[in-house]
């Protein structure tokens, strides 16, 4: 009698334990799942800057003492917007301000399709952080159109010499083409191939682009 009490009270204190050990379970987080965890929300946090960003409101709070909140000159308007401390020019301006003429080809400063003029110089904006660029003038192959959104001599040129192909590179080209005339108005052939030769074209058109490069010269 006095062992079947003891079975009996060692199966209650069994069946009284075993439900809070199971329900607790499920909460207990290894280091790895904690590490795992935090690293996801942070890699969440920073796409939501690059795209969601007109989702979600602009902040000014200091990052690495860096303002994220610039002003941008972009194709003659001062565009407000949202900035990583590590951010490029070439990210700022296709992911945030939706200018999708500047290619990011090899993002390495190689290829040249992500060329913008800033202060009338090419520049290759994958390799230039936004941040540099604040209180300077930054101009896309968007804002080479004239005011009646004809297209500038050197887009007219590249059509008539039969210049682009894929067209990928075109935009970077274009800006290349356009700086270099800004400087120097009538180029000859050999400074037209030093200019543009930060240009990769994997089609093999670079006789056809020097050739539109002289032809805008010439009918400027």
């Amino acid at each position: 009698m006095a062992a079947s009490t003891a079975g009996h009270a060692a199966a209650a204190s069994t069946a009284v334990h075993a439900p809070a050990s199971a329900a607790a379970a499920p909460y207990a987080w290894s280091r790895r799942e904690f590490i795992k965890g935090v690293i996801a929300s942070g890699v969440t946090v920073s796409g939501i800057s690059y795209f969601a960003g007109g989702c979600t409101a602009p902040t000014t709070t200091l990052i690495g003492g860096v303002d994220r909140l610039l002003s941008l000159n972009v194709n003659g308007q001062v565009r407000r917007v949202d900035v990583l401390p590590n951010e490029t020019l070439a990210m700022t301006l296709r992911y945030k301000l939706g200018l999708t003429g500047t290619k990011l080809g090899c993002d390495r400063g190689e290829c040249g399709a992500c060329t913008v003029m800033i202060d009338d110089v090419a520049h290759y904006s994958c390799s230039t952080l936004t941040h540099r660029v604040r209180g300077r003038h930054v101009t896309t192959v968007e804002g080479l159109v004239g005011p009646n959104g004809e297209l500038h001599p050197v887009q007219r040129a590249f059509i008539e010499e039969l210049a682009p192909q894929c067209g990928f590179c075109t935009p970077g080209q274009v800006v290349s083409a356009a700086a270099l005339l800004r400087a120097n108005p009538n180029p000859t052939r050999d400074e037209a191939r030093a200019a543009m030769a930060g240009n990769l074209c994997r089609c093999g058109a670079y006789d056809h682009y020097l050739n539109g490069v002289l032809r805008a010269a010439r009918e400027a």
